[in-house]
């Protein structure tokens, strides 16, 4: 019999739908009256709505109300539950026999239906599970929060009236499979076991050092310089200090001048990345009868490091009476205008040309440049490596006592009577001391290298030089007095966050003059630039070694 409803929500094909299952017993037999019912009961309990999406609804009943959603695209579904729930129009006695009227209808059997309606989803959730185990995104926000897979059983428990937005899906999540169920929890999850490592992650994973073993081969690599690369800058070093010197004692035969000699951290071994400069050191020899230096903190300027040169007895030994007489400013020996001689006579009164062809390189003045210096350049005899320099600075040196004074106008500059107190052979002396003394492992010096090395590298930490790095490193040498090889890392750390602590208070004393502040000539741009660095550095210390 034809059976016609005027329930809110039924259209053109829920009167099909009716039709054929008043006609189903004669057209489908008993099994197909059954499914058909079931699924016209589960079509108008839950009302499924695909906007806008393309995609199947399977829909069953057997102890529980089964609905399989296959995705085929991205949309917004909303399921809504409506049983119970009378429509506006409808009187609730109708809904109810119409209701009991249709479970009628799938009572015929129980048994085959259950049965035929659990293998299908079986099939479903094993075809699903095959599929992989990547997680999807949270599926409902809305106090579901189920992760979404291949195919998911969501077990969800609502009211008539309750109404749960699902946000769109991808086309990666294929399968959801929602069972609606007062009694029973939700399944539990099985533990996901993690994959194998396969032969490329067990190559990475021995590939893996620690911060130790990765310090050591970047000293190894990156800091330590070749005994041939320093063998060849040293004796290039020397041929032209021993051409400078030949010509100065030709020249100004009368200037008394001691032997010069090579200086600095090339010399020293403390040379680092390159070897690309050197000091050479153009002794001046004065009487002391007649020169007393002042120390910088008994001066005007009051500068530790700032001293000068007193012309003594003048009453007794009038001026001409010594050759640096002709270099005296105000009664100083003036440091400007020795270097100015000094200029005139080596850079621009030698030959460099014929000289490039005597030593089989080519030698040239740097010009522009305040300090005294020299570029020397072919160091290798490979044709592919002309690139390489090596950087010569001409320093005028007095020692008088315990005082080693240079003339560098690019330190002092506009005081033309201002000699600059180096305390670096001081400090280089004392490190290798107490690296003597400790066993001979010299963790101080690799330490310092290391750190000089990183310095060079990184540009944030470009300006920190040699002295202060090294009087970090005296400075801890006084607190920790165990410096083994395997120490190296840990020590190597201990000086970041010792420089730290002193760029903080904007203060590094000198090792053996405290009154010195190392980081005067830092401007707070720099203390805050630098800090920064190495405040990365304190929780990872590797990006230094990049």
């Amino acid at each position: 019999m034809y059976y016609s409803s005027k329930r809110r929500g039924e259209d053109g094909i829920a009167a099909i739908i009716d039709f054929l299952l008043s006609n189903a017993r004669l057209v489908l037999g008993v099994g197909g009256a059954a499914v058909l019912g079931i699924a016209t009961l589960a079509v108008k309990k839950v009302s499924v709505r695909l906007n806008p999406v393309r995609g199947t609804t399977r829909l069953a009943c057997g102890r529980d109300l089964v609905v399989l959603v296959l995705v085929m695209g991205s949309g917004y579904y909303t399921l809504i539950e409506r049983a119970g729930r009378p429509p506006d129009d409808e009187k609730p006695d109708k809904k109810m026999t119409d209701s009991w009227e249709e479970l009628g209808l799938v009572s015929a059997s129980p048994k085959l239906l259950r049965k035929g309606l659990e293998g299908v989803v079986m099939k479903q959730i094993t075809a699903a599970t095959k599929k992989g185990n990547e997680p999807g995104p949270n599926l409902l926000r809305n106090g579901f929060p189920h992760t979404v897979s291949a195919l998911h059983e969501i077990r969800l428990t609502f009211s008539p009236s309750d109404r749960i937005s699902i946000p769109a899906l991808t086309e990666s999540e294929v399968l959801c499979l929602f069972t609606a169920d007062l009694s029973l929890p939700p399944p539990p999850q099985p533990p996901k076991s993690e994959p194998e490592a396969g032969p490329r992650r067990k190559r990475m994973d021995l590939c893996v050092l620690t911060f130790a073993e990765r310090l050591q081969q970047y000293y190894r690599t990156r800091v330590r310089l070749s005994p041939d690369e320093v063998s060849r800058a040293k004796q290039r070093a020397l041929d032209i200090a021993t051409e400078v010197h030949a010509f100065l004692r030709s020249k100004h035969a009368d200037m008394p001048l001691g032997e010069m000699t090579l200086g600095g951290s090339l010399l020293d071994d403390l040379q680092v990345v390159k070897a690309d400069h050197a000091c050479l050191l153009v002794p001046l020899q004065l009487e002391p009868t007649l020169w007393t230096p002042i120390a910088g903190e008994d001066t005007f300027l009051g500068h530790p490091q700032y001293c000068m040169l007193r012309r003594e007895n003048l009453e007794y030994f009038p001026r001409g009476r010594s050759y640096w007489d002709r270099y005296l400013l105000g009664g100083y020996l003036s440091s400007r205008l020795v270097a100015e001689q000094l200029r005139k006579s080596v850079m621009e009164s030698m030959n460099w040309p014929s000289l490039s062809g005597t030593l089989e390189c080519e030698v040239r003045p740097v010009l522009g440049s305040p300090a005294l210096k020299l570029e020397i350049g072919g160091l290798s005899e490979r044709s592919d490596d002309d690139g390489e320099r090596l950087f010569v600075s001409v320093l005028p040196t007095v020692r008088l006592g315990d005082m080693t004074l240079t003339a560098q106008p690019e330190i002092t500059g506009s005081f033309d009577y201002v000699w600059y107190q180096s305390l670096y052979t001081s400090e280089t002396a004392r490190l290798a001391s107490l690296d003597q003394s400790g066993g001979g492992s010299e963790v101080r010096r690799k330490c310092l290298k290391t750190l000089k090395a990183v310095c060079r590298n990184c540009p944030a930490l470009h300006k920190l030089t040699g002295s202060q790095l090294g009087n970090v490193i005296l400075h801890m040498s006084e607190k920790e007095s165990e410096w083994p090889e395997s120490a190296f890392a840990d020590r190597f750390q201990q000086a970041i966050t010792e420089m730290i602590g002193y760029l903080e208070m904007g203060v590094l004393p000198s090792y053996f003059k405290p009154a010195v502040n190392l980081l005067q000539g830092f401007t707070e741009d720099d203390i805050d630039e630098m800090g920064f660095m190495l405040y990365c550095a304190v929780s990872e210390p590797e990006i230094l070694l990049i």
